[in-house]
């Protein structure tokens, strides 16, 4: 589910020693925690006419901070292969967190010199927004410079404002709002967005080999992007047979199976890696794999990115926190530095920080 400099943090190697406190691979658990920003509307020209204040107060981890007067935010940019990618950036503190972090998505905007190497942002320049936070729905009100996009653009935005959003405590879902008129369907494309939208919609979708996707459901998980040294992670929502029942084993499955040969992803299971069984308990899923999890190498040990995998790809699904590996129905397994995995692995606060 992040590459805070542009050339010398772009590594998503995460860091390997907090798996023996259980705090989690990639940092504390769970989404940023928010109050409503404020609500500005704009007229035709970009002026704004009115804003209103909500009472709010932002909660944000003491822990998560990389500089002090910032914070570490997500935002969902493009990369070179055109993937919507999360990447945590260190922005200023604000009570309008999710206006912040809207703002950092345009084009030419404050991000820009922010931005991680073959890296770009993603809504069209001088977009003006504002976003108004009720009963866990934003809903954003762009300016007319929203609509500025090329059709092939348009899915990748509204993942990106989709995502980009839902990182925080108090967004489930997202409306679209043009000039203060309700957006039912995306302006250039026409691309539905229903009621509102939310991570159910996916990202990055994939629908490589699916004939009858009526008779499928999708599931995200996690590959790796970029290169040897310089790895982040991309969710990739695949469709998978009905037949399926556990969503468990059909993300597990995904993951094994792994990106589809055009993607220029990568995965580090091996295809005759096995899950035997699973179970999940009290927010645990506890994962028991045949030997070849393995992988290459002599020893019995899990690779790193194998394990980051399987926790960013299994907590995305409703009721898992956590995720315990086994091997044949043994716990005792290390990782790539000889530490022992004694405890469970959580869910990252904040995907691809950089962090070691």
């Amino acid at each position: 589910m992040s590459i805070n400099k542009k050339s010398t943090l772009v590594s998503a190697v995460l860091v390997s020693s907090v798996l023996l406190s259980g705090c989690g691979l990639f940092g504390s658990g769970g989404k940023e925690k928010i109050d409503p920003p404020k609500t500005v509307t704009y007229t035709d020209d970009g002026k704004s006419i009115s804003e209103e204040t909500m009472e709010a107060e932002m909660e944000t981890a003491g822990n998560q901070e990389a500089v002090e007067g910032t914070i570490q935010t997500e935002l969902y940019l493009i990369d070179k292969n055109g993937y919507v990618v999360p990447q945590t950036l260190a922005l200023p503190k604000t009570n309008s967190v999710a206006k912040q972090a809207l703002e950092h998505l345009v084009k030419e905007g404050p991000v820009t010199d922010m931005l991680p190497n073959n890296f770009m942002a993603v809504l069209p320049a001088d977009t003006k927004l504002s976003v108004d936070i009720k009963d866990k729905v934003a809903t954003v009100n762009f300016s007319k410079e929203f609509q500025n996009y090329k059709a092939e653009e348009e899915m990748r935005i509204l993942e990106s404002i989709t995502w980009t959003l839902t990182q925080f405590d108090s967004v489930d879902k997202v409306k679209l709002k043009l000039n203060g008129h309700e957006l039912n369907e995306m302006p250039v494309n026409q691309t539905p967005i229903g009621a509102a939208a939310s991570r159910a919609n996916g990202i990055n979708l994939d629908t490589t080999d699916v004939i009858d996707i009526n008779n499928t459901k999708p599931v995200t998980v996690y590959y790796m992007g970029g290169n040897e040294g310089s790895y982040y992670y991309v969710p990739v929502t695949k469709r998978v047979s009905n037949k399926v029942a556990d969503n468990v084993e059909a993300a597990v499955g995904e993951l094994i199976k792994g990106p589809s040969y055009a993607s220029n992803l990568e995965s580090d299971f091996l295809p005759n890696v096995k899950l035997l069984d699973n179970k999940v308990e009290n927010g645990k899923v506890t994962l028991n794999f045949n030997e070849s999890v393995f992988g290459s190498f002599e020893e019995k040990i899990i690779s790193q990115h194998l394990l980051n995998a399987l926790v960013l790809s299994l907590t995305e699904q409703k009721g898992i926190e956590s995720v315990a590996v086994t091997v044949d129905g043994k716990a005792e397994l290390v990782n790539e530095k000889g530490e022992k995995l004694t405890e469970p692995v959580t869910r990252p606060e904040k995907v691809n920080t950089g962090s070691f």
